[in-house]
């Protein structure tokens, strides 16, 4: 065997074995012998939206939404600081959607809680005290910076609550990835119930629980008191169905958050057969629950989910250990969704979808359908005419180009890549790039034996001349799939990995894998013409 010949086809082989490995998995469709384990891969090949059916979501976060949270959390926290300093305050608001202004009943207050806020929130802006006819007013300010600083964590953050939602729904190979300033993507392939899904995803579930102010007027059009706010709770008669909200007036003060909790299960209420979600609290949630039933029974408790009641009971006693349920009238599908958002937790702004395609499972299997007809079509055609023109010589690229397509598929299992529609026709477009490549090898071969040279000599030159032609055409290629990939999304991106992948590939199969074929045959007998 000539030198040098003997690794390259240790490698080709090598590769080619490492390809059927990680293809095992989805030749088999995932039905693995038992003695397939330890080290060897188990997973197919991931299908796009396009190919299996599934839903495809782009969302939007109202990230000014966040910094209005920021601010009312603040407020909450300014309200308790001021009580467990002693100093009295008129009021403390927003005064606009970036700040918070802090009115005080005389200048040494304002001086005080000036100091305070200094302290406190030193990355924020802070106004002297201003007199406001007897009263002294301190402005609390966010500025860009901070403003633009929670906005990108309130989209991480919703990123990974939308992440763990899904988790927790079952969803397989989701794909949930950031896009621009505000946008998730978020794809869920072979989802049966594409609605459900995206009640659960777009959910904010900020979980409060308030008092019931019972001296205000719940009628709407009456005036309640400026601490207070009027929502309304939903209570579904279990004989007709028939849906009723009834208005309440709620301190506005939220006094527990379900920041605190620790699990929400679904439970059945052995008297009644309801589906009902029982919460628990974590050790600082629990000491506050165990601290405001303490102050306030008697009073009704009034427990909100992104700003809708779901009940309001009467604090009977005292509830020490953490635990409260959250009843209304679920189906035992709402009730385990509501768990799942609950475990989760809250989105920390709200989430707008301003895309929504959803194909169904038959259409895509009609694309794969329809993508290995082209493919196999493509091959067949591509096989007939590099037979006809370039003869035995034509036989070695369609090897080369088998070889390819084996690799191409291998490194995608390999590397746990999603085969899209668009990434189909990437492999039938890598099909007419891999023979171009010896293409323009045998018509340099052609001339350098057009020269009078040997056959050997003719393989050598054809290659040499051929390589800076293939290498430029190959890298320029590969630069647009890396473009197309960076800003590209969903299919586009299918594409770009097919063509990357395939790209490189194609180099090693045009350049190294036909080459052997011709040394191994020149190099054991004494050629004086080739058939090309």
């Amino acid at each position: 065997m000539p030198k040098g010949v003997s690794w390259r086809i240790g490698l080709i082989v090598l590769f080619l074995v490492g390809s059927f490995v990680y293809l095992t998995p989805t030749l088999m469709g995932g039905k693995l012998p038992s003695w397939w384990g330890g080290l060897l891969p188990k997973d197919k090949i991931h299908l796009g939206l396009d190919l299996q059916g599934g839903t495809h979501l782009v969302l939007e976060v109202e990230t000014p939404k966040a910094v209005e949270g920021k601010l009312d959390l603040m407020i909450t926290d300014l309200e308790d600081t001021l009580v467990v300093k002693t100093i009295r305050s008129k009021q403390i608001v927003k005064s606009g959607p970036d700040r918070i202004a802090v009115t005080l009943y005389d200048k040494a207050s304002a001086d005080s809680v000036a100091k305070l806020l200094k302290e406190k929130y030193p990355q924020l802006e802070l106004s002297s005290p201003v007199d406001d006819g007897g009263f002294y007013t301190v402005v609390l300010r966010m500025g860009e910076k901070e403003q633009q600083d929670t906005k990108d964590k309130s989209v991480s953050q919703a990123l990974e609550t939308i992440r763990n939602r899904i988790d927790q729904f079952g969803v397989s190979e989701p794909v949930i990835q950031r896009e621009g300033i505000d946008h998730i993507v978020v794809q869920l392939p072979g989802i049966k119930d594409p609605k459900r899904a995206i009640e659960l995803i777009g959910k904010t579930a900020r979980l409060e629980f308030k008092l019931v102010d019972e001296g205000a007027n719940p009628a709407p059009g009456m005036p309640i008191p400026p601490e207070d706010e009027r929502l309304t709770e939903k209570k579904v008669d279990a004989t007709t169905g028939a849906t009723n909200e009834i208005p309440l007036v709620l301190k506005r003060k939220t006094l527990i958050t379900g920041d605190l909790l620790t699990d929400a299960q679904v439970r059945i209420d052995s008297q009644y057969n309801q589906p009902y979600v029982a919460i628990e609290f974590n050790s600082l949630g629990a000491k506050l629950f165990d601290q405001v039933t303490a102050a306030n029974v008697g009073k009704r408790f009034a427990i909100v989910l992104d700003s809708t009641i779901y009940s309001a009971p009467v604090i009977r006693e005292r509830i020490s250990g953490g635990s409260a349920q959250i009843s209304g009238s679920f189906t035992e599908k709402e009730a385990a969704d509501l768990a799942i958002v609950l475990r989760a937790g809250a989105l920390p702004a709200p989430v707008k979808i301003i895309q929504n395609v959803t194909v169904g499972p038959s259409l895509g299997q009609d694309s794969i359908n329809k993508g290995l007809m082209a493919g196999l079509i493509g091959v067949v055609l591509v096989v007939i005419f590099m037979t006809v023109y370039y003869k035995l010589s034509g036989l070695i690229a369609n090897f080369g180009m088998v070889l390819n397509i084996i690799y191409l598929m291998g490194a995608l299992a390999a590397l746990g890549a999603t085969l899209t529609l668009p990434g189909i026709a990437a492999i039938v477009l890598l099909i007419g790039m891999s023979v171009d490549s010896n293409v323009l090898i045998f018509e340099r071969i052609r001339e350098e034996m057009r020269l009078g040279k040997t056959a050997k000599a003719s393989v050598d030159a054809g290659y040499d001349k051929a390589f800076l032609t293939i290498m430029d055409s190959h890298v320029t290629t590969l630069i647009t799939a890396a473009v197309l990939f960076q800003f590209g999304t969903g299919p586009v991106k299918g594409f770009a990995v097919s063509l990357s992948l395939g790209i490189i590939i194609n180099l090693f199969t045009s350049l190294l894998g036909t080459k052997v074929i011709y040394d191994f045959i020149l190099g054991r007998t004494h050629v004086k013409k080739l058939s090309i």
